[in-house]
């Protein structure tokens, strides 16, 4: 059993996570505090080195939260584009930078990514681009890891559980099930793999 920090545990994609995960011990964080047991600010260093300050010492992370601004490229501010950039890169970034001292000899970061990085859509032109910037920084850093710790990252599609909320943007897609993500997070955990997307796509 192992005890895992997981970030972003109330929303949906936290939820399949737990899924895959909840035979070990499980410490949760979210950004509103409301059904977890910690506060963080993925976008914040500060709010990052509380929480792992905090948590002490773990044997894995998983971050399931990444926001993103929708709109098209000619529409895009530089305030949306560094708003994505701010959650959805270098926040997770910072997950691995900083945790780095926080996770035991060969523990690991399981980050997320999503399917728009290689099925791009619509309005989703910084989801899509800060997805697979999130893949290349853990395909790379790995090498840089200390103490054998592992990165990976789950790249989803729509959940079955969300798809009220986003399928109306992603005509031609087909939902899969929270349980069969939460598989997904469970190899990055339990495997031994390192530099690796995971996809879970239909």
């Amino acid at each position: 059993m192992k005890t895992i920090l997981l970030i972003g545990s109330t929303g949906s994609m936290g939820k399949a996570a737990l899924s895959g995960l909840s035979h070990h011990t499980i410490i949760t964080a979210n950004r509103s505090g409301v059904g977890a047991e910690y506060v963080v600010d993925i976008t914040d260093e500060n709010s990052l080195r509380s929480l792992f300050e905090a948590v002490g010492t773990i044997d894995a992370v998983v971050n399931t939260v990444g926001y993103c601004e929708y709109g098209s490229f000619q529409e895009m501010t530089n305030e949306q584009w560094r708003t994505t950039i701010d959650s959805k890169f270098i926040g997770q970034m910072n997950i691995v930078r900083i945790g780095s001292d926080y996770v035991r000899d060969g523990g690991s970061f399981t980050l997320i990514s999503g399917i728009l990085s290689v099925k791009p859509i619509p309005m989703a032109i910084a989801d899509a681009t800060t997805s697979a910037a999130i893949e290349t920084f853990a395909k790379c850093v790995v090498f840089e890891m200390p103490r054998n710790l592992r990165v990976n990252v789950v790249n989803p599609t729509v959940l079955e559980e969300s798809w009220d909320t986003y399928g109306e943007m992603m005509p031609g897609f087909q939902a899969v099930p929270g349980v069969l993500v939460g598989k997904a997070f469970q190899r990055c955990v339990e495997g031994f793999i390192s530099g690796q997307v995971i996809t879970v796509d239909a």
